[in-house]
């Protein structure tokens, strides 16, 4: 059985290191975002949420795709792709290293304690 069957059946699944999508540095990262977004982003993160956040990743790589037009940026791509490596292996992987990279070059962005609004 896996660890993450043993803890959706303790009850744990909801504990602050599995907030969203499994990994603890991105629930650091998205508690550093502002409170409504935070809120979203968790709530596509979760596993019954997958019908909405596939559409949702996937409108948002066009998006960015198209981040010359008014309206729509770059940093649409990014977020696209993190919704997406919750269900594309082939994206998880990717995003495991983007992560090990902002763990070793912007310990910053991890740190708890940090301002939400501090751009290091």
């Amino acid at each position: 059985m896996s660890t993450a069957s043993d803890e959706q059946m303790t009850g744990t699944a909801g504990s602050a290191s599995q907030m969203a999508g499994g990994d603890p540095r991105l629930d650091k990262l998205v508690r550093r975002l502002p409170p409504r977004m935070s809120d979203t982003v968790t709530h596509l993160l979760k596993p019954s949420s997958r019908w909405v956040r596939i559409p949702s990743g996937a409108l948002l790589v066009v998006g960015g795709v198209f981040s010359f037009l008014p309206v729509l940026g770059i940093w649409m791509l990014p977020l696209g792709l993190a919704l997406l490596a919750e269900d594309v292996p082939a994206l998880r992987a990717s995003r495991s290293k983007v992560l090990d990279w902002v763990e070793r070059k912007k310990p910053g962005w991890l740190d708890p304690s940090a301002s939400k609004n501090d751009q290091s």
